[in-house]
Parts: C-alpha cells; sequence; structure tokens
C-alpha cells in the first residue's frame, strides 16, 4: 500500500477529509421510467412481463398509487434531504440501466433502460458520477451505450467504466473537490455479476471494462493505471460489479482481491455491488470495503421470491476519507426503503432488523455495527474503537 503523506502543520481533519455518498444500483429503467414525465415504449421482451407498466401494476398492488408524469425528484423522496444534511463532497452511484430509446435490444431477458429526457432524475439528486461497468449498461447494444455516454456527458455528469474502446472504458472519473483535493474513480465489473465477456471493450468493439478474471494480473493491471494517473492526496474509488444478486456469503477470492487492491494499488474504497440487498462491510489495512451495496433504487416492488432478505431496505453510504492517508475515519448509513417507486424513511423496527443483519455478517469481518441516536447506523472496527 501506497506510504501515507505526512501530516502538514496546521490543517484540520476536516479540511483533510473527504465525504462520498456511495450507493449500490440505481435501476431507474422499466417501471420507474414509466412514471415519469417521458416515459420510453413500454414493450419488453421478458418472458412473463411484456409491458414495463406491468411492473408498475405489481407495485400499486403492493403498496398503492404511483403518480404519473413524476418530476425528476419524485424518486428520491427522503433521500434529498439527506444527501443535504450530510454536506457530502461527491455522490457516487452504479447505473444500471441504458439512458436510450433504441430499440436494438440484446436478446438477455431482462433489458432496463430508461428514456435521456427522464436522466434529469440523475442532476435531480445531484449525482457526480454514475460507474457504468455492469450487467445492463449494453443492453440496448452499442447504440444505447452511445446515447447513455452522450446524455450523462450533456448532464454533466461524469461517467466510468464503459467507452467506445478500452482507453475511454478504463479510465477513471475524476472529481475535483474545491479546496481539497480529487476523487478518481475507476468502474470495472465481473462476469460473476453475470456481465457478459463479450461485452469488453475492445480495440474493434465498445464496451465495458470487464475484469479478465486473472487474480494478479487484474490486480497489477488496475495498480498500473491506477500509478499512472494518481496525484499526491488523491482519493481512489474502486468501483467493482461483482457476485450473486442474493446472499450474504463473501467468496474468499473477493476478500483476497479487495485485499490485494488496497495493498498493491493504495486503493481508499472498494465499492462493490450487485447483490439486491446489502451485504458485509469490512475494514482493511484501515481501508473502506463495501462487499455489495445493495439496490437504492429499483421497480421490484410487489414482485415474489427472496423476501428474507429484504430488497426493499436500502441504504446510504457516507463515507468519510482522509485524504491524507486514504484511510477511513467513519462511515454512516442512512436506512431507506423503497415505497411506490420512491425512497420513504424505514420504520424503526426496520432499521433495527438492518443493523443486526448487517452486524451480524460483518462481525465475521471484524467490523460491527451500532445504532446512532438520529436514526443512522454506524460502523465500527477495532482502529474506530481503540480512538
Amino acid at each position: 500500500m501506497s506510504a501515507p503523506l505526512e501530516e502538514s502543520s496546521g490543517e484540520s481533519r476536516e479540511r483533510r477529509t473527504i465525504r462520498l455518498f456511495l450507493s449500490g444500483d440505481v435501476m431507474t429503467g422499466r417501471g420507474i421510467d414509466q412514471v415519469m414525465r417521458y416515459p420510453c415504449d413500454p414493450a419488453l421482451r421478458e418472458g412473463y412481463v411484456h409491458s414495463a407498466r406491468g411492473y408498475v401494476r405489481l407495485a400499486e398492488q403492493a403498496h398503492g398509487p404511483i403518480p404519473r408524469n413524476a418530476d425528476s425528484s419524485y424518486i428520491w423522496g427522503v433521500a434529498l434531504d439527506e444527501l443535504d444534511r450530510a454536506r457530502v463532497d461527491a455522490r457516487i452511484v452504479n447505473l444500471e440501466t441504458a439512458v436510450t430509446r433504441s430499440d436494438d435490444y440484446l436478446p438477455k431477458g431482462i433489458n432496463y433502460r430508461m428514456s435521456p429526457e427522464n436522466a434529469h432524475c440523475l442532476t435531480a439528486a445531484g449525482i457526480d458520477c454514475c460507474t457504468l461497468a455492469n450487467n445492463h449498461v449494453l443492453d440496448f447494444g452499442p447504440a444505447g451505450l452511445i446515447d447513455t455516454l452522450a446524455t450523462l456527458n450533456g448532464l454533466s455528469i461524469k461517467t466510468a467504466g464503459a467507452g467506445r474502446n478500452p482507453g475511454e472504458a478504463s479510465a477513471p472519473a475524476i472529481i475535483e473537490i474545491a479546496g481539497k483535493s480529487r476523487v478518481l474513480v475507476f468502474s470495472f465489473a465481473s462476469v460473476t455479476s453475470g456481465t457478459p465477456r463479450s461485452w469488453a471493450a475492445t480495440k474493434e468493439a465498445m464496451g465495458v471494462n470487464l475484469l479478465a478474471g486473472h487474480f494478479y494480473s487484474d490486480v497489477r493491471c488496475i495498480a498500473d493505471q491506477i500509478t499512472r494517473v494518481r496525484r499526491p492526496r488523491d482519493v481512489i474509488v474502486v468501483s467493482i460489479h461483482w457476485g450473486a444478486n442474493w446472499g450474504h456469503e463473501i467468496p474468499a477470492v473477493q476478500r483476497r482481491f479487495a485485499h490485494a487492491l488496497i495493498a498493491e494499488a493504495g486503493v481508499a474504497v472498494v465499492h462493490g455491488h450487485s447483490s439486491h440487498h446489502a451485504k458485509a462491510i469490512e475494514v482493511h489495512c484501515g481501508r473502506l470495503i463495501l462487499h455489495g451495496c445493495g439496490d437504492l433504487l429499483n421497480d421490484y416492488e410487489g414482485i415474489r421470491g427472496y423476501e428474507e432478505y429484504r430488497g426493499d431496505l436500502c441504504l446510504m453510504y457516507l463515507a468519510d476519507i482522509d485524504s491524507l492517508t486514504g484511510d477511513l475515519a467513519a462511515l454512516e448509513m442512512v436506512p431507506v426503503q423503497i415505497r411506490q417507486f420512491r425512497l420513504v424513511r424505514s420504520s424503526k423496527g426496520d432499521v433495527e432488523w438492518l443493523r443486526q443483519t448487517l452486524d451480524r455478517v460483518s462481525l465475521r469481518l471484524g467490523a460491527s455495527i451500532r445504532q446512532m441516536r438520529n436514526g443512522r447506523l454506524a460502523l465500527l472496527w477495532p482502529e474506530k474503537r481503540a480512538g
């Protein structure tokens, strides 16, 4: 791991600290797209549901009417006030949908798209960066990816993880934090998330930044990419779409990979996603590993199966990173719930269920979760407890 810089005399910890908002999958396509002002054609090519409006009906049957022609801020609900209170420096989400009206869908069973006109929902939440290396960004082929990149660029939202060639797909999003430092976001997809190998960006075809699946060469490649662009005090985030949708098991190879990124590449945050529910959190050598953030927004209300994982309960992750050392200073999580395609406050009972569940699975990795007076959850780890 890169050696920490010496602390500047007289520099306050507040000035050194970068606060990141991180979330898992933001899936604003399909049903959610239909309730906003400028929906795509609702036709789907799925085995059981043939119209995206079917997902709207399922959600309404479960939890009541959902407004149509909803404005761009509707889906965020209470998250907007929470973000304002948190005063974050950078807002980073994994956008798991194509932003396009293209009909050039790939026959893969489930395809997500949101109309470019509805993408203002991302600016409504002040999103700074969308990671795109995932198993849905190419659901509507190269044309859909071109539209996605153009739309986000037009909204001044930075992207990472997909592009017209390997150079573009592997380039980090660089977020300048005025008066502090930079946040560099590198985005990768793993085939373990269901991302097809054929989606990898090549010299001949646009695509995603796909891990080769060779442990040591992948780590060395990432370390080399980071070394070429990093400056002193840069906060490095490696965002990875990996693993299964359901289940709390953390594969040993995934932990080793995250540890190697910290040790060999000096990564400050490993931002993992793909699971539809929150998974264990780990702190390794002072650095944060989110093994699975869970979804933040989706159109799954009313769909049966996997209820024991409570995929309707979501977390907004607020990570304070010391830009001088790259170490985690604090992690708070805001529990929210998806209801009628928007984020609402979780009940006290649901917050406690989340705390107990996260605490149980994180304890195996050396961390624990406590509830704060303001209703947020906080991460504790040995160094934090000692401090």
